[in-house]
């Protein structure tokens, strides 16, 4: 439950700070107090939006603080798992939004990601206001409330998986299933297409090597010419201009007979091994020279097969691409050309996941049936306590042609407020008044079975009046047996109900207005219900809430 709230600079609050117990407790106030301003705040403290807007005017930051405990096992046991674990049963939870648009969010002292705090909050509390009366007018979100009133997700988990098994498999069947004048068409062109790149049979490095060639057969002339002249001039010499090779012996011996005198130069070494390395020199060049040969065919075959390769460049820009999408061809034909057998094995996939699903999906919807009989008796009894004696609630199942998320069937409320009318859709039937007391019903089932600690009800006794409105007070108290319950309500016989009553008054000071959230005491409960009432001779009104209080008090004592 929630045991601390601290509210700095948020909206029209300056500085709030408030302890809570357990049982009802009650804000009242005259409209625009700022009441529904403390419900905003605690939804930002369980990591709702956070605008700048919401910062008091002239102040640079707000801050929202709270301290819960009496926390539920798996709640403790989650907090755990992830790292923050509660410190003597107790959860610290900080927001701050600052004006540069920084919102800084902690869990028990460590910042942390808003993504990771707000999947954290979740299962703390449970804010029902005006909005959630018109998630029932809408009947795609009846299904998941009645899998939440029945403690569903697993089964619903391990139901959409099956479906989104068969999905796939379905998306499968429909990609292969294109007509059979289609599928030759392409068979046709693959082949085409596959059989020109096998005519060439393209090898990797082919293109470079080829080029090489040409460029070297291009030139021939060029190259003889070339290697005549620097094989003369290394080895052969030519008349009055003797070769290198000649002048290099000659320096050889010289240096030889020059070791024999003087062995202090020392460099016949080196002479002899230059001497050596020209003589192998001109030996390759000569062996170049002799195997050298040009062949005009070959230079026009080499232009001819480039101009195949060339070709094949619509395949792709270098030789590897093109082998890349000759091999994807080869394994689109071979999928066409045994597509029957394909369309046999998805066939057999298909009656098996749709087997799995509709055993998951029936074990699902038996449970759902029983929950929703569970429900309909329950909520007979619970709307009899708000004064719908007469009313009628059903939920009623439209099946699903395929297997699909959710299940085998849609789930959809019925209802009837009145004797002999028969159950309708909810939006077709239900008055504001009938909606907020069917609601509160509703959330009086989910506080059975339900782990989360707090309730807040936000106007629910809207569009109730008479009697009835004494009934509300009565159910809240009920449910504020087993949950700590807050209600922002304008119904004094609601307000009499409370354990905890606050007044929410709007003050200006020093031309600043400000909300201030004060704790009455007995006698200014009295007074603030006197107000509530309303009309009147002051002290007649003030008798008549002293009465409702009492009777309220005593109502609470022994189980309204």
């Amino acid at each position: 439950m929630l045991a601390e709230l601290h509210v700095e600079n948020f909206g029209l609050m300056e500085t709030v700070r408030l302890n809570f117990g357990c049982g009802l407790t009650v804000f009242t106030g005259e409209t625009g107090a700022g009441k529904s301003m403390l419900i905003d705040a605690l939804g930002v403290l369980l990591g709702g939006r956070a605008s700048t807007d919401l910062i008091r005017h002239g102040e640079s930051r707000a801050r929202i603080e709270g301290v819960f405990d009496d926390l539920a096992p798996e709640y403790l046991l989650r907090l755990e798992e992830a790292g923050y674990p509660a410190e003597d049963g107790q959860l610290f939870l900080f927001r701050e939004i600052n004006s540069t648009g920084k919102n800084v969010c902690r869990v028990q002292g460590r910042s942390i990601p808003l993504t990771l705090y707000r999947s954290l909050c979740v299962g703390l509390v449970d804010i029902h206001g005006q909005i959630e009366h018109l998630s029932l007018f809408r009947p795609e979100t009846h299904q998941d409330l009645l899998d939440d009133l029945g403690g569903l997700q697993v089964e619903v988990d391990v139901v959409n998986e099956a479906a989104k098994t068969y999905q796939r498999i379905i998306r499968k069947e429909r990609e292969l299933s294109i007509s059979e004048d289609e599928r030759q068409k392409r068979e046709e062109f693959l082949r085409y297409q596959i059989e020109e790149i096998e005519r060439v049979s393209p090898v990797p490095g082919e293109e470079e090597e080829l080029l090489q060639e040409k460029k070297r057969l291009s030139n021939s002339e060029r190259i003889t010419s070339l290697v005549s002249e620097a094989y003369g001039a290394l080895y052969e010499g030519s008349v009055g201009k003797p070769a290198a090779f000649d002048m290099l012996g000659q320096a050889r011996k010289a240096l030889q007979e020059l070791d024999r005198l003087d062995d202090t130069l020392n460099v016949y070494e080196q002479i002899e091994s230059i001497y050596y390395s020209a003589e192998d020199l001109a030996e390759q060049i000569r062996a170049y020279r002799d195997n050298f040969e040009f062949e005009p065919e070959r230079l026009d075959q080499i232009e001819e097969r480039l101009i195949l390769l060339k070709k094949l460049r619509r395949f792709g820009t270098t030789i590897e691409e093109v082998l890349e999408k000759h091999a994807s061809m080869l394994e689109e034909l071979d999928q066409i050309t045994h597509v029957q057998e394909q369309f046999e094995k998805i066939h057999n996939e298909k009656q098996t996941t749709r087997k799995a699903y509709e055993i998951v999906a029936e074990q699902l919807s038996l449970k759902r049936r029983e929950i929703a009989t569970g429900i309909e008796n329950g909520l007979a009894l619970e709307l009899a306590d708000l004064g719908l004696e007469k009313s009628r609630f059903e939920v009623r199942f439209m099946p699903n042609e395929e297997p699909a998320k959710g299940g085998a069937e849609t789930a959809e409320f019925y209802f009837s407020a009145n004797l002999g009318e028969p159950p309708k859709p909810l939006a077709k039937v239900a008055s504001g008044g009938e909606m907020s007391r069917l609601m509160l019903a509703l959330k009086s089932l989910l506080a059975k079975v339900e782990s989360v600690g707090t309730f807040i009800f936000d106007e629910v006794d809207s569009g109730v009046g008479g009697r009835t409105i004494h009934r509300v007070g009565e159910k809240l108290a009920k449910i504020a047996q087993d949950k700590q319950v807050f209600c922002i309500t304008h119904a004094a016989q609601v307000a009499a109900f409370a354990e905890a009553h606050y007044g929410i008054v709007k003050e200006v000071n020093e031309e600043r207005t400000r909300t201030r959230v004060d704790s009455l005491s007995e006698v200014d409960r009295v007074e603030e219900l006197a107000r509530m009432l309303g009309g009147g001779e002051i002290e007649i009104t003030r008798k008549h809430a002293q009465e409702l209080r009492q009777r309220s008090a005593r109502g609470t004592m022994f189980g309204a």
